[in-house]
């Protein structure tokens, strides 16, 4: 763990802890599996990264329970409006964290479950 000033290294890896849940509008998948890789491969090495890396992973994983709810509603026809919304809010909220964390800021969803600590 750093103890220094930050370094652009550091920034970096947190700044793609968020950044790699981009790759779930691509795969399905990627949205937690992105960070979780991120952070489990740099999370002792820097301690901006194994704090970006748990916002980053709570945060889809809070996601990922909204869009089961939203499947569920799919049967009451709301569902399918609630998910492409949820997805706007994913991709707005990755690319704030993606932004503020490149800039060094200890960044924390507004609104996510805080599961992993």
């Amino acid at each position: 763990m750093s103890s220094s000033p930050m370094s652009s290294d550091e920034r970096m890896w947190g700044m793609l802890c968020h950044l790699s849940a981009l790759t779930g509008f691509l795969s399905g998948i990627g949205f937690i599996l992105g960070p979780l890789i991120v952070w489990l491969l740099k999370k002792d090495q820097y301690s901006f990264v194994d704090e970006q890396g748990k916002e980053a992973l709570n945060f889809q994983i809070t996601m990922f329970i909204a869009a089961i709810a939203c499947v569920l509603l799919v049967l009451l026809l709301i569902g399918v409006l609630l998910l492409w919304i949820l997805g706007i809010v994913n991709f707005v909220m990755i690319i704030i964290a993606v932004i503020e964390s490149n800039n060094g800021v200890h960044y924390e969803y507004p609104f996510s479950l805080r599961l992993i600590k």
